[in-house]
């Protein structure tokens, strides 16, 4: 994987910069390729900055993250964004920011999530090239870091929801 940068905007928030695409093309994503990429992650951690909360990245991550709802109504741009954003997975977590807290209602989550969700917003930026293979803007995205606080009281990762092209102007080069 390439160099990744963690930049501000105008506003002093934090972008990751994904500077090589992993996945590319305009049909469809193979989710199981996504999923073995993200398998390289499973026993890490990161520390959100603004938190100091450590999050781990379990073994439920790789398929929650490829496989879920929330990825299979993905379509365009913010698919090919989803499945690019599993190379800097750790540094969006780092980036994170406005934590909230939701109970855990559902029963099938009671063991793995049993005081609760967390959800942070992260943005990160894919590379646009012209026809002629040069770089010429770097288009933002916006996603919501959906964490799961477990019953042996550590944070896990457990899916990137709500990716969605911001809609403010892109990065220039």
């Amino acid at each position: 994987m390439g160099k990744v940068d963690i930049i501000k905007d105008a506003d002093e928030k934090s972008i990751v910069v994904i500077n090589d695409l992993r996945f590319k093309g305009r049909r469809s994503v193979d989710w199981s390729i996504v999923e073995d990429c993200l398998k390289e992650y499973i026993g890490e951690c990161a520390e959100i900055t603004e938190t100091s909360d450590v999050v781990y990245i379990g073994a439920d991550f790789p398929d929650e993250f490829a496989h879920s709802k929330d990825t299979k109504a993905l379509r365009g741009a913010n698919m090919y964004a989803k499945a690019n954003s599993s190379s800097v997975i750790k540094e969006m977590i780092e980036i994170a920011t406005n934590k909230t807290f939701s109970a855990n209602y559902a029963q099938k989550h009671n063991t793995d999530a049993k005081f609760g969700w967390y959800r942070y917003d992260t943005r990160f930026a894919l590379p646009i090239y012209d026809d002629d293979g040069e770089l010429v803007r770097y288009n933002v995205f916006k996603a919501r870091v959906l964490v799961r606080h477990a019953r042996d009281g550590k944070l896990y990762l457990y899916d990137v929801l709500r990716t969605k092209k911001e809609t403010s102007k892109p990065l220039r080069q």
